[in-house]
């Protein structure tokens, strides 16, 4: 494959700081790379080097073997407020040929459209986080550019939109560089894994599983090498310790050597990694009751008669499409928010810790230890064993040489990862985590599933990560339209697999309706019988399915045919976005009834 760049000797730091120094790799044409690193060790600031945003320090250089054009997804949003959905999305496109802007054109309507964003003429001041986050994406895929760099895109995109993303970049020929946390995301897409770690660059060709395989091949032998060193080391020690004052040229060498060997025994790879151990409060058997608890905004219904008993020890996912209610949800059980009718019951000894989507209201001016200490001057570990909060400090990774750091001066990670210790360290026993992955690094989130997995309290976790929830979720609450919310037993994975299986039969009876077919009998179940009038709903249901599956593909092989009019284009990008709409509704309403 033809080099696309190269990155040579290239450094960054900021103050005292050193996130990287002299590091080089070549990326080729058609590579899908991911970089992986601990939180606050560069990798925004590389990826804005890369995409011509911000420079090397001291020297380095990235020399461009071709004459590529790059465009960079940022992890904060750049859009202008007063713009259009469509201006802003095609506010930076630059046209190669004379009949590229009405291409752009024509792409942009089909991405906008796929990405669940039809009503074009939209200001951005009047959307959602979520929303404006997926004109972004959108500004980034309609440009003609053969090196596509992005700072963590799943950040605040619904499972749709990143699923729509997934395989638009997977099929797309397209160099790729960029930043995730989404490890089913970097799994499915990436055929390159960069590691930073220690200031040195590692390269493993493969995706993300194959980087895991590989890594622990590495730190294991590296670990041996250790080993070898330092029992080689402690023999040295004892000749130095024995050795008289003078020594001959040969002993200086020696010396010299014993020095050389005391670096290479200083640490292992793994050596620094978060850990948590912290102790839990007691809980006892009542958790959260909801009694037919609803709640609306206006007109709007938020949540529709929703009864549930939690219980401890349960881990329940959220899911469920941008701005439908779960942060709503999770507001109302910690008594942020007051039901519009029924009741929510609190248990006397829960102990919330609400990890927020929003994040903590820091005081940037305050250093990392002042802030620590407003909560707690001393932690209980998991032992029962009191510990300062400088200790506590260090089971996060932040070293004495931080206690003193102003917080405006972390990376938006570090503040994350500061924000759970504030958490934990108030010891709940009912842990809410909205959106916990966002700007988490993936060492950070391995050690944070394993203490989830053994939290002997209930984990209630609103998440648009895959992988999160497949590995920690009992159940799942699946949040639908007009309030109304599923509970499904299973992962995220399977509910998906569930839904996509059930289209997938709908489509295919419809492609063989010409031949006759005998329906096919219920089987008998301890389920209630439904009414007459229910049976005929599910009935008619599983017709209008039928036909609206075939009508949604047949309008996504228009759209992706570039052979429509304008006028057409138009019409049709509105229409299966009503068709989408109402098969989430049918569907929703057909799984109930099922079930």
């Amino acid at each position: 494959m033809a080099s696309y760049l190269q990155v040579e000797n290239i450094s960054k730091s900021y103050g005292p700081k050193v996130l990287f120094d002299n590091i080089s790799f070549n990326i080729n044409e058609g590579d899908k790379i991911a970089l992986i690193a601990p939180n606050g060790t560069g990798k925004t600031s590389l990826l804005r080097i890369l995409a011509g945003k911000d420079s090397s320090d001291h020297g380095g250089q990235i020399k461009y073997m071709k004459d590529i054009v790059t465009v960079f997804l940022e992890q904060d949003s750049i859009c202008q407020p007063e713009n259009t959905i469509f201006e802003e999305v095609l506010s930076q496109f630059t046209p190669r040929a004379n009949d590229d802007i009405l291409s752009a054109e024509i792409r942009a309507k089909q991405i906008l459209t796929s990405l669940g964003l039809p009503d074009f003429d939209k200001q951005i001041k009047y959307l959602s986080g979520g929303e404006t986050k997926r004109v972004d994406v959108a500004r980034v895929l309609v440009q003609d550019a053969d090196f596509i760099v992005m700072d963590e895109p799943t950040n605040h995109l619904d499972l749709e939109a990143i699923e729509y993303l997934e395989d638009y970049l997977k099929k797309s020929r397209r160099t790729l560089f960029m930043v995730t946390h989404d490890r089913y995301f970097l799994d499915r897409i990436c055929n390159t894994i960069l590691e930073l770690d220690g200031g040195n660059i590692y390269t493993y060709k493969g995706n993300y599983s194959y980087y895991l395989e590989k890594r622990n091949e590495r730190i294991a032998n590296a670990r041996a090498e250790t080993d070898k060193y330092r029992n080689l080391f402690r023999r040295e020690l004892e000749w130095m310790r024995s050795t008289p004052c003078a020594r001959t040229g040969k002993a200086r060498y020696r010396i010299n050597a014993f020095y050389d060997l005391k670096d290479k025994t200083a640490g292992r790879p793994d050596d620094k990694q978060i850990k948590i151990d912290v102790e839990t409060s007691r809980l006892g058997r009542k958790i959260i009751n909801c009694k037919s608890v609803s709640f609306s905004y206006g007109d709007q219904c938020i949540l529709n008669s929703f009864t549930y008993n939690f219980m401890p020890g349960e881990k329940i996912g959220i899911v469920g499409r941008n701005g439908i209610g779960k942060s709503t949800f999770v507001n109302l059980l910690t008594g942020m928010l007051t039901p519009t009718r029924g009741e929510i019951e609190i248990g006397d000894t829960v102990k919330f810790g609400y990890y927020q989507q929003s994040g903590y209201n820091f005081k940037e001016d305050y250093t990392v230890l002042e802030t620590v200490r407003e909560i707690a001057e001393t932690a209980t570990l998991a032992d029962g064993s009191r510990v300062p909060t400088t200790t506590f400090l260090q089971h996060f990774l932040f070293p004495p040489s931080m206690f003193n750091a102003k917080i405006s001066t972390l990376s938006g990670g570090e503040k994350r990862r500061l924000y759970l210790l504030i958490v934990l360290l108030r010891q709940p026993n009912v842990l809410i985590l909205d959106e916990p992955t966002n700007d988490l690094d993936i060492v950070t989130l391995n050690v944070l599933e394993e203490y989830l997995k053994n939290f002997k309290g209930t984990v209630i976790l609103v998440s648009h990560d895959r992988f999160f929830l497949d590995k920690l979720s009992d159940h799942l609450f699946v949040f639908m339209s007009e309030g109304h919310v599923k509970d499904f037993v299973g992962t995220y994975s399977e509910y998906r697999a569930y839904i996509k299986e059930y289209n997938r039969n709908i489509a295919n009876e419809k492609k063989d309706s010409e031949k006759p077919k005998q329906k096919p009998q219920r089987q008998p179940s301890d389920k209630k019988k439904l009414s007459f009038k229910e049976q005929r709903e599910l009935d008619l249901l599983e017709k209008d399915i039928e036909t609206l599956s075939l009508e949604k593909i047949e309008l996504e092989k228009d759209l992706s045919s570039g052979k429509l009019s304008v006028d057409d284009l138009n019409n049709k990008s509105k229409r299966i976005v009503e068709v989408i709409a109402l098969l989430n509704t049918k569907e929703e309403r057909w799984l109930e009834l099922s079930e």
